[in-house]
Parts: C-alpha cells; structure tokens; sequence
C-alpha cells in the first residue's frame, strides 16, 4: 500500500515539475463568480427575487391559517385536559395530528412548488451569466472560473474574484 502511494506521489511530483517546466504555457488564470450577488445586482434578478418572495409569502398565508388552527387545538386540549373524558382527549389528539399531518403536506407541495418557482424565475438569468462567464473567461485568458460557494472551494482571494466584471458585462447585454 505505502508503494502504491509512493508512486502515486512521484507520479504527481513529476507532472507538476514538467508542468511548471513548460515555459510555452501562459501563466495559470484563475477567476472566482459569486452567481448569486451577480444575479442580485442585476434588474432582471432583482425582479426575478422579488416575485420569488412574493411567492414565499403567499405560500405562507396559505399555510398561516392551519398552524393558527393547530394553536388554537393545542391550547384548547391543554386548558381542558383534566375536565375531558378520555374519549374526548383522544379525539383531541386525533384532530391535532390531522392538523400537523395536514400542515406537514402542505408545506411540503408549497416548498416544491417554491423551488420549481425558483428554478423557473433565476434559471434563465444564471444561463445569460453562465454565457457571459464563458466569453469573459475566454476573451481575458482565464484558464479556470469557479463559482463561489461550490463544493471543494474552500477560500479565495478577493483579487480573483470577476463577480463585478461580469455584472458590468451583463448590464451592458442588457
């Protein structure tokens, strides 16, 4: 097993030494895109996130009224508890969790329905920026764009960062 590794790091050695020793190569260019700020600081995204919460706040009126109803039920059971028959407790608690049942599947259509919401507002809006990305990073000679927050990106210089470049850009398409 240590051989396998020892290998594995030689091999890798080597190829960064060829790979730095290769002087025909530009240098490596990295930029990072924060899609979300770039998506906010647009007109179109800003529009786009504005419908989205007004979405989000009609998915909560709709569910307001069951959770009142759910708070009302607990309170009642609670004050009455020791006054009901056990019949009557138990048909209680019957009406409480078909309210929670009831409250449970609702936000879980709403929340699908947020994200297809989502998906349908900020979609075409992240592949306009996808595309300007790609120009950007091919007319300055980045090697590598990343986006910011994306699996595996740890920290990034703020000097890398294209986010405002890439607004600018968008704004002027538009």
């Amino acid at each position: 097993m240590r051989a396998q590794k020892a290998i594995v790091l030689l091999a890798l050695a080597a190829l960064v030494a060829w790979g730095t020793a290769a002087k025909d190569d530009p240098p490596l260019k990295v930029g990072v895109v924060d899609i979300d700020r770039a998506i906010s600081s647009t007109d179109e995204g800003k529009a786009a996130r504005e419908e989205f919460a007004r979405k989000q706040r009609e998915a909560e009126s709709k569910i307001q009224p069951l959770v009142e109803r759910y708070q009302a039920l607990e309170e009642e059971m609670k004050a009455k508890k020791f006054v009901l028959s056990d019949e009557a407790l138990f048909q209680k608690q019957l009406d409480i969790a078909e309210i929670r049942n009831q409250i449970q599947n609702k936000m879980k259509e709403l929340e699908g329905q947020l994200q297809v919401d989502q998906k349908r507002l900020e979609g075409p809006l992240t592949a306009k920026l996808v595309t300007i990305i790609e120009d950007i990073g091919k007319s300055k000679g980045f090697t590598l764009i990343m986006r910011r927050g994306a699996p595996g990106l740890l920290y990034t210089r703020e000097a890398l960062d294209i986010t405002d470049l890439v607004i600018e850009k968008y704004n002027a398409k538009s």
